[in-house]
């Protein structure tokens, strides 16, 4: 048994300053949490019926605290004069309290949820500030969600392992019944829930409930002494109903036939030539290459190579760029963000223009409008940073098979394992799993394994075709930034970059 993640890998660093509060005894907290385990499914019955009345007043009954509590924490952490604190409460049984004073942030979190271990936590975050203003009393609202994205009708907490076995089973099974050479079958079933609770020095209240599954199946082949290995995978905000004949066989057909083409794959030839990114995971393109540089961390720091592009037209006019929370049941869909901001759908470009940064609480202060919705963290032991959610681009006015047909010699790709980029200078590069030559307008010998090398402003620029056939791939994208880990999703309709680095046979 084993898990398959694609990861999209960012490591700068936002400079601020963090103190943590670690847990002084793990095997009372372990077993809190295991209690907090064995509670969940009447936890998530109750807010099921309370749902509509007081989601709030439940979820702090779950995890232990009053309102008082609350108020009293919040208060401690602006003693010391900070502008703003929040507190991040999430299953199982941790918080993480943030101050805001100026351009710098504290950070503190607890494991063990007692109203001593929030004020001390709390104080410590709180000596980012100094100044002798006197604090004022907290009061605090609570807001219900707009909508909610991920619905579901049967909790993780309440199923059985027994009852999940037996899909694994099933999809073990079609994948060795749909060909002779498979060999080994390595399928993983993963699910969770997360409960937060969210409350601000501003009065904000917040609970949201966010369920997450995925199943993936990874495929061993054998042919005359020659192994290769692919796989397929979903994920979604999803409850036990995810689960279905239909889904395993989606699954099973794709790591089938991924793993099957790569035997009849070669290694093309190197250099500079077009390339046409396939519908869906080429999404990665926008994710990396381009969506980094959107966050706004990075252009109020001035990192970004957009960061004096805001509405300024930097690509195709046919180029439309969606960062979007709110597709239902999307791994990157938020209710509302780790800032209690409501998730919502952004055009980071909108007709070839720049139209706005991905922002946080932090940034839109420092551009003087509002949040974006996200702010995201991994854990209640980490700040929010700006995070993408789903990233994909709008679809075009023209038919892949005449943009495919305008290419006399390159490459078409379609399938990626992972990406990275240099948020500064822009420039970036991708593993291919699989693809295909283009020999005088036509798909013709499968390739694999090789390297994409562009610039992503550049190559935003050099995309001269897009098809109208857009498409998520609802794949287990997981995105890394500064040392923090959040599920995304990415996507796009099929597109012509003019130009692209191939790392090929020499």
């Amino acid at each position: 048994m084993c898990t398959f993640t694609s990861y999209l890998d960012n490591s700068l660093i936002d400079e601020q300053y963090i103190y943590f509060m670690d847990r002084r005894n793990f095997i009372r907290t372990g077993s809190l949490a295991l209690a907090g385990a064995a509670a969940a499914p009447a936890f998530a019955s109750s807010l099921a019926e309370s749902e509509r009345s007081a989601p709030v007043a439940s979820a702090m009954l779950h995890f232990g605290v009053t309102e008082a509590d609350v108020r009293k924490t919040l208060t401690a952490a602006l003693e010391k004069g900070g502008d703003y604190a929040d507190l991040f409460f999430e299953h199982t049984y941790g918080m993480g309290v943030r101050v805001l004073s100026g351009d710098q942030t504290g950070y503190a979190y607890i494991e063990n949820i007692t109203l001593e271990e929030m004020l001390k936590a709390a104080r410590t975050a709180a000596r980012i500030a100094s100044s002798s203003m006197k604090t004022k009393p907290v009061s605090l609202a609570e807001r219900s969600l707009k909508t909610n994205y991920y619905a579901i009708s049967t909790p993780w907490e309440g199923v059985v392992l027994k009852e999940k076995i037996p899909y694994l089973q099933k999809l073990n099974d079609k994948i060795f019944a749909l060909d002779k050479r498979v060999q080994k079958v390595s399928a993983s079933l993963n699910d969770s829930t997360s409960h937060i609770l969210f409350c601000n020095s501003e009065g904000v209240s917040c609970y949201d409930y966010r369920p997450m599954v995925t199943l993936s199946a990874v495929c061993i082949m054998e042919e005359n002494g020659r192994f290769e290995n692919s796989y397929s995978a979903r994920a979604y905000r999803k409850g036990f109903e995810f689960l279905s004949d239909d889904m395993i066989d989606v699954i099973a057909r794709e790591a089938v036939e991924n793993t099957s083409i790569l035997f009849k794959a070669i290694k093309p030839r190197g250099g500079e030539m077009p390339v046409v990114m396939g519908s869906g995971g080429s999404g990665i393109l926008l994710h990396e290459a381009i969506g980094h540089a959107f966050e706004a961390d990075f252009n109020r720091k001035n990192i970004s190579i957009f960061s004096e592009q805001l509405n300024k037209k930097i690509c195709n006019e046919h180029i439309s760029v969606v960062d979007d929370g709110t597709i239902p049941f999307n791994r990157g869909s938020i209710n509302i963000d780790d800032e209690g901001t409501y998730g919502q759908k952004t055009y980071i470009v909108k007709d070839g223009v720049l139209t706005s940064y991905l922002h946080d609480r932090i940034s839109a202060r420092h551009y003087g409008i509002a949040s974006t919705g996200n702010g995201r963290r991994e854990s209640f032991r980490n700040m929010p940073l700006p995070r993408m959610r789903a990233t994909y681009m709008e679809a075009g006015n023209v038919k892949e098979s005449d943009i495919i047909a305008s290419v006399k010699n390159g490459i078409f790709v379609d399938k990626f394992t992972n990406g990275q980029v240099q948020i500064g200078a822009g420039d970036f590069t991708f593993f291919v799993k699989s693809g295909y030559l283009i020999e005088n307008g036509k798909l013709t010998q499968p390739i694999k394994d090789i390297n994409i090398i562009g610039n992503g402003p550049k190559a935003l620029a050099d995309i001269t075709m897009v098809a109208d056939n857009d498409k998520i791939d609802n794949g287990t994208w997981t995105c890394g930034k500064d040392g923090q880990s959040c599920p995304v999703t990415c996507g796009m309709p099929s597109a012509l970059v003019s130009k692209l680095t191939v790392g090929g046979e020499s």
